[in-house]
């Protein structure tokens, strides 16, 4: 038997990096295929390439790629627990927690005219007075007090998730977990398939959730920007995961799957979902009852209101059959967000939703809110946001005509 400390031995390659030349050929045959079948005269096909949106994809792609090495030089140093300067991050938490705290009772305490000495207002004014408070004007505080509280709101939320998404990432990766368990599948045909079903069943959960938390989907909503679906959209892949948090993949480590395994589990997956990302193929006959095939991913890169957050697994679709996410694909899918950033910039493509995020935050004026739009759904976020417009709060701009969810 293979020795503990020796188990994964030397670092295989990626395979899907090794599969990128088999991505470029499918894309060039898809191409050909459009050619050879074009969309009706004075019709426009949502399948069909268009130059900037590949190269948008594309640069996404590598963008993926050249991520994780760049996380980890700029957050190792910050995760506690792994790096020196850790105290740093969790000490700007802090610290910007507790000046928000304190500057939001300065705000109050000015829009409320002060705080009385006590025992100053008789019994019967107090209902009134309560009245009076609950009603104040947001816009009566000075504007640079406003502005200093959000600065201070955002690194506040910020730097908590920040440090909360690290050590996360630190204590379940697959590596640590391993050494924690009792067991070695080794790598075989059990181990094997165990890592692909564990992979695919873990992944259910986490698509889902990146749909159902605004933390999550600020990383995940570059994936759905697009309004084309093609094999390119395949590589247009979130470039900031390090900075969320998920069910860890390493669970798996703890029933004796080896990280390497798991890794290459990781990489199937991949290079599984590349293929359903086309319009080229309508069905794949009875084997639509158990995959995830093209026509049920199109259901979920769809902005009809019928599709959304349908359709989560990745090599499996009876995840979301057991778990009531499953929508069959009917009428014609409209592909995008439900507000599209009508954009090629991968700059935009990748920090947009992050910076309305912050925004958000910004404009708030209780911890409840701030912490709400940063972890409830992109729909609550929408919601929550038009009702504060509503409102007259001058923090807040009039709401978008559409719901921000996709």
């Amino acid at each position: 038997m293979v020795t503990r400390g020796y188990r994964d031995g030397m670092k295989r390659p990626d395979l899907t990096v090794l599969a990128i030349p088999a991505f470029v050929g499918a894309m060039a045959a898809e191409y050909r295929w459009q050619k050879r079948h074009p969309a009706p005269a004075g019709t426009t096909r949502a399948g069909d390439y268009e130059l900037a949106d590949t190269m948008a994809s594309l640069t996404m792609g590598v963008g993926s790629l050249l991520a994780p090495f760049v996380a980890k030089k700029l957050l190792d140093p910050v995760t506690p627990g792994v790096g020196r300067h850790a105290r740093w991050l969790m000490g700007t938490a802090v610290a910007a927690s507790a000046a928000t705290t304190v500057l939001d009772v300065v705000r109050r305490h000015r829009a409320e005219g002060g705080l009385p000495a006590p025992g100053s207002i008789p019994e019967e004014a107090r209902p009134v007075r309560r009245d009076a408070t609950a009603s104040a004007s947001p816009g009566s505080e000075p504007p640079v007090v406003r502005r200093v509280t959000g600065g201070m709101a955002v690194a506040a939320v910020a730097s908590t998730a920040l440090t909360v998404a690290t050590t996360w990432s630190a204590q379940t990766s697959g590596q640590r977990l391993f050494a924690r368990s009792r067991r070695d599948l080794g790598t075989g045909l059990v181990a094997n398939a165990v890592a692909i079903l564990g992979w695919d069943a873990i992944y259910y959960w986490n698509h889902r959730f990146n749909h159902e938390s605004r933390w999550l989907w600020a990383m995940h909503v570059v994936h759905h920007s697009s309004e084309r679906y093609n094999l390119s959209t395949a590589l247009r892949q979130p470039v900031a995961e390090g900075l969320t948090m998920s069910v860890p993949y390493g669970l798996l480590a703890l029933v004796g799957v080896r990280p390497s395994v798991i890794e290459n589990a990781r990489a199937l997956n991949l290079i599984y979902q590349f293929w359903i990302h086309t319009e080229a193929i309508r069905s794949i006959g009875w084997l639509e009852r158990v995959l995830n095939t093209p026509s049920h991913h199109r259901v979920h890169h769809g902005s009809n209101s019928r599709y959304l957050d349908r359709n989560h697994g990745s090599i499996l679709i009876v995840w979301d059959k057991l778990f009531g996410t499953f929508e069959q694909e009917e009428e014609p899918v409209v592909y995008g967000l439900t507000k599209n950033i009508d954009t090629y910039n991968p700059a935009v493509i990748a920090t947009h939703e992050w910076l309305d995020i912050a925004r958000d935050v910004a404009g708030s004026s209780t911890w409840r809110d701030r912490w709400s739009f940063l972890l409830r759904g992109p729909g609550w976020a929408y919601d929550r946001h038009r009702m504060l417009a509503a409102a007259d709060d001058p923090a807040m701009e009039p709401a978008p005509t559409a719901p921000v969810a996709a």
